[in-house]
């Protein structure tokens, strides 16, 4: 009676044996494991009675593809067949060409579910600069490199950046990266927490940036502003914010809330805190002067006496 484990076994055989007798055609895709790595060229186990051989020229579009560096024993990959017969019993494979098939599919799944990636600026060109993902060029306009405008798209040579895929056209073999989409939504979330850490009701102190008709803009540092509306700058009432305020005064406010991401704050709140202090100093002081005098007068202390 054959064990599960050897029955096992002779399934994985027949299925080996099976895949050895296949018959590979030029053209054909085929999925191999690197068993070995040189600068010359690169050899896979194809589960076949020979196996395939990929020179470095065959590798990847990518001028600085390094095999010894990119490539491990036991990686799987895919190749095309260039010849089923090399001269030396081995099959030519082209993992370049495969990868302008497969690639492709890759980057439009990239796009469509903006997938983030970290790509190494290989070289600048004019309006931007040029990278390589998945093999295949890609194209980063200067607009797009970083949350910024970049005037000078050469001090980015050599740099990595995190990009995401805004244009994949196989047709006509054009892909475009943006590094600033996911630079700003980074910048966008850590704004964000800067302001979830701010607590309602706690007293800051900023720099007027700016005025609008409704109100005026509050910098309080680490990129935050804040917002104080008309209706908040005093309790007198205001025809425009120019009456109480100009850019670059320093001024205190209340944080009334953070939702959506937005800091309101409130001048006139403070005003009605100082109001109700001053109130609350002025009735102790008259509760305490109206009690019983500390000081005897001069004829209650003559009456005590018998002349």
């Amino acid at each position: 009676m054959e064990s599960a484990g050897s029955t096992e076994t002779m399934k994985d055989y027949e299925k080996e044996l099976e895949q050895s007798f296949r018959t590979i055609r030029e053209g054909d895709i085929v999925s191999g494991t690197v068993i070995a790595v040189s600068e010359e060229d690169v050899t896979l186990d194809l589960a076949y009675y020979t196996q395939g051989v990929i020179k470095a020229e065959n590798l990847s579009n990518d001028p600085d593809f390094n095999p010894k560096e990119q490539l491990n024993q036991g990686d799987v990959i895919e190749a095309t067949v260039i010849r089923v017969d090399d001269g030396n019993g081995n099959i030519e494979l082209s993992r370049k060409e495969a990868n302008d098939v497969l690639a492709w599919e890759k980057l439009k799944e990239m796009l469509e579910q903006e997938t983030v990636v970290t790509v190494r600026i290989k070289e600048s060109v004019p309006a931007g600069v040029v990278t390589f993902l998945e093999g295949i060029r890609a194209f980063i306009p200067a607009s797009q490199i970083s949350a910024d405008y970049v005037e000078d798209t050469s001090k980015w040579i050599g740099k990595e950046i995190k990009a995401v895929v805004i244009t994949a056209d196989k047709e006509k073999d054009k892909l475009v990266l943006s590094g600033k989409k996911v630079a700003r939504k980074e910048q966008e979330e850590e704004r964000n927490h800067k302001i979830a850490m701010l607590v309602p009701g706690t007293v800051v102190e900023g720099t007027v940036e700016s005025i609008m008709p409704y109100g005026a803009f509050v910098s309080l540092g680490n990129g935050i502003s804040g917002l104080v509306h008309i209706s908040q700058i005093s309790q007198k009432r205001i025809a425009s914010v120019h009456e109480v305020l100009k850019e670059g005064q320093k001024v205190k406010a209340k944080i009334l809330n953070t939702n959506d991401g937005k800091v309101s704050l409130s001048m006139k709140a403070l005003e009605d805190i100082m109001e109700n202090t001053q109130a609350d100093e002025t009735a102790e002081a008259q509760e305490y002067s109206s009690g019983e005098s500390a000081s005897t007068s001069l004829g209650d202390l003559l009456s005590k006496f018998k002349l």
